[in-house]
């Protein structure tokens, strides 16, 4: 009981600067991140209703003839039944967009946000649609509601990865946590809260769906400023989401479905750029690769550097100058009476001394030269 006092106390404390911080990040947001957190708040009150559930959530026997309700694959992002996860929802979506959308823009992160939906709401609905016909259980068509942005959640710590794949976020005794364990570990985690009864059906679905829909995404189709599509560094491959010890395991599986697709023609093989402008040297390059990282690297350094330099100015601000400092108050003059000013006076005794010891005082000191001469 002591423990959880301290912790609601420590939260209370830091509740006015969190808020404050959040409604920063919330105030400099495009339009884009403000009407997504707004829709996600405002659809939470649309949950009371039956009705608008049945309409707006993916019901795996909906989407498939005669009844066809494909606008459930757009609309199912902003229902969530849930107040908690609602704030969870919105935060992370704050949050993630003030990292992302400078190096992203606006346009993109839009197109993101339809893209990794709709993918998470075609692929849960499938996998449903594939329980039902080996179970042959109705209830997996018509009792189960897709809904939420726990693929969308998915989907931006991948994107996190893929900008940052160095960046350590816990470094313990046991070893380091980094940007590329999250969305694996996050998966780990809602699927035993799932069997723990603390999360609905779908969800950890949806957030293995929300992961490879985006990494798909982003490792081939993201359209950048320069032309090229994708991001084919290595650091931002499958293999590297999983630990070191069972990486070489996963990259010959995803070697193999990559060629199998290359052939199908669904996926491009990367190009390979070839700079000959000096006859002694020949530059091989992957698009995406070190272009695209030296680019990226070079956005979140600006972005850093100008919240750096945001916060010495109100620092500035806040405390006053040297020079005032030290400018020392006038004095105020009183027109009942003299200005009353401090003196210095020397309080050391005068010396008295005998006549015959002033005459020697006087007396040159040619005693102390012939003290000096030398004796011959």
């Amino acid at each position: 009981h002591r423990q959880v006092g301290k912790m609601a106390a420590t939260i209370k404390k830091n509740l006015p600067f969190l808020k404050e911080q959040f409604s920063a990040a919330f105030s400099n947001s495009s339009v884009v991140v403000k009407c997504v957190g707004i829709l996600v708040f405002l659809s939470y009150f649309l949950t009371f209703s039956e009705t608008a559930l049945s309409i707006l959530t993916v019901i795996p026997g909906n989407v498939i003839p005669p009844n066809f309700w494909i606008w459930t694959y757009f609309t199912h992002s902003f229902i969530e039944t849930h107040i908690w996860i609602v704030i969870i929802d919105v935060v992370v979506i704050v949050l993630y967009g003030k990292l992302l959308e400078p190096l992203w823009g606006a346009l993109q992160m839009l197109v993101f946000f339809l893209v990794v939906n709709f993918g998470v709401g075609v692929i849960t609905s499938f996998v449903y649609l594939c329980i039902y016909v080996i179970s042959r259980n109705d209830a997996y068509l018509f009792k189960v509601h897709i809904h939420g942005l726990a693929g969308y959640i998915a989907g931006f710590s991948v994107a996190v990865k893929q900008v940052m794949p160095d960046h350590v976020v816990v470094d313990s005794p046991f070893g380091k946590l980094g940007n590329r364990h999250i969305p694996i570990l996050m998966l780990m985690i809602t699927i035993f809260v799932r069997i723990l009864g603390g999360l609905d059906g779908p969800f950890p679905i949806m957030f293995g769906s929300g992961i490879l829909v985006s990494w798909i995404y982003l490792r081939f189709y993201q359209k950048h400023s320069n032309g090229n599509r994708g991001d084919m560094a290595e650091s931002f491959s499958f293999a590297s989401f999983f630990p070191d010890v069972i990486q070489p395991f996963i990259a010959v599986i995803c070697n193999t479905i990559f060629s199998a697709l290359v052939k199908i023609k669904v996926c491009k093989k990367p190009q390979r750029r070839y700079d000959v402008s000096s006859p002694s040297t020949i530059t091989i390059s992957l698009p995406g690769t070190d272009p695209l990282d030296a680019e990226r690297r070079r956005k979140l350094a600006l972005t850093a550097l100008n919240e750096r330099l945001s916060k010495t100015d109100s620092s500035q601000q806040s405390w006053p100058s040297l020079e005032d400092g030290a400018e020392s108050p006038s004095p105020t003059k009183d027109t009942s009476g003299p200005l009353l000013t401090s003196v210095k006076v020397d309080t050391k005794e005068p010396q008295v001394h005998t006549p015959s010891e002033e005459k020697a005082l006087k007396e040159p000191k040619e005693t102390m030269k012939d003290a000096e001469k030398p004796v011959s």
